[in-house]
């Protein structure tokens, strides 16, 4: 079975015995994937559901929105990476009703009473319930009233013992290192995002994209030119993605437009994914349209040639 549980957790309610890990999970990486695989693991061991639980939104966009981290992903992917991972109930945690919990309610209501938990992972640096009042010596204290016990787990060290951490990856996907951002989450970054109508400048020079709504609170790679996979509706095309501010046309707008190689149809508002393979070029302002025109057909050349290799 695979559930995904959202609104009020105290409504929340589980049938079965569980093992609980609890944390952000944000781009679920290859530290997230070892920590998920141990708990799933120690819940295969005692017979337990495994359960893991995220936040959303994440809680600085709550408690400080202008240190809020860009996202790896949407809270949708985030539940779909969870979910390959092995755990078999997925419950998000509604950050802002959340942390008005006192921790003792969340323990023992939330933990023990809805989830049925008879293990709980987490991190030596835990915080829960109102004010971040709660710890992981108060939650093993709840936990031995209740009939759970609490077992660390390290949230930031991946199955080889590299330092794994979604900030890295972040600092990383913003200095254009895609190579590295892949290798640490263990798959291609995504993004994705509904294909919306833009200017048709793509189209007018023979290059047509299909243009991403990407919301501003997810990450997006460098600035620049990249090398990508488009799917959509059960299709897959290989393309060539633009990602920036278009300088040779002066515009100061993010965008993230893709040109589908050898594929001309309409795509308008349908859901679209991008997984990113290789970087070719930082984004520039060229002296005129031919001049983009002439690079626009070497990107595509060269993504095309590194993803027929790239299967």
């Amino acid at each position: 079975m695979t559930e995904l549980w959202t609104g009020d957790p105290l409504g929340w309610r589980m049938g079965l015995p569980s093992a609980v890990t609890i944390g952000v999970f944000d781009g679920v990486h290859r530290g997230h994937r070892a920590v998920l695989a141990d708990v799933v693991g120690r819940a295969r061991e005692r017979d337990l559901v495994p359960v893991a639980l995220t936040f959303d939104p994440h809680p600085l966009e709550f408690l400080d929105p202008g240190h809020a981290p860009k996202l790896l992903g949407t809270i949708e992917h985030r539940v779909e990476l969870l979910w390959e991972c092995g755990v078999e109930t997925v419950g998000v945690l509604p950050f802002p009703q959340i942390r008005d919990l006192a921790p003792d309610v969340f323990a023992c209501e939330v933990l023990a009473d809805r989830l049925s938990a008879r293990l709980v992972a987490v991190g030596g640096d835990f915080r829960f319930g109102r004010d971040r009042q709660g710890d992981i010596e108060l939650l093993r204290e709840a936990g031995a009233a209740a009939g759970f016990v609490v077992e660390p787990v390290s949230l930031v060290a991946a199955a080889d013992g590299e330092i794994v951490s979604s900030s890295r990856i972040r600092d990383l996907l913003a200095a254009g290192k895609l190579d590295e951002v892949n290798r640490l989450l263990g798959r291609r970054f995504e993004l994705r995002g509904p294909v919306i109508h833009g200017d048709a400048r793509g189209r007018k020079i023979g290059f047509p994209t299909a243009n991403l709504h990407i919301p501003d609170r997810l990450a997006v790679p460098q600035y620049g030119v990249y090398a990508a996979w488009a799917s959509w509706e059960g299709k897959e095309a290989p393309a060539v993605v633009n990602i920036g501010v278009r300088p040779t046309f002066g515009e100061d707008r993010r965008m993230v437009e893709a040109h589908l190689i050898d594929f001309d149809g309409d795509l308008y508002g349908v859901d679209m994914t991008l997984r990113f393979v290789e970087r070719l070029r930082e984004e520039r302002r060229f002296d005129g349209i031919d001049a983009l025109v002439q690079q626009i057909g070497r990107d595509r050349d060269a993504a095309a040639a590194i993803l027929a290799v790239d299967r």
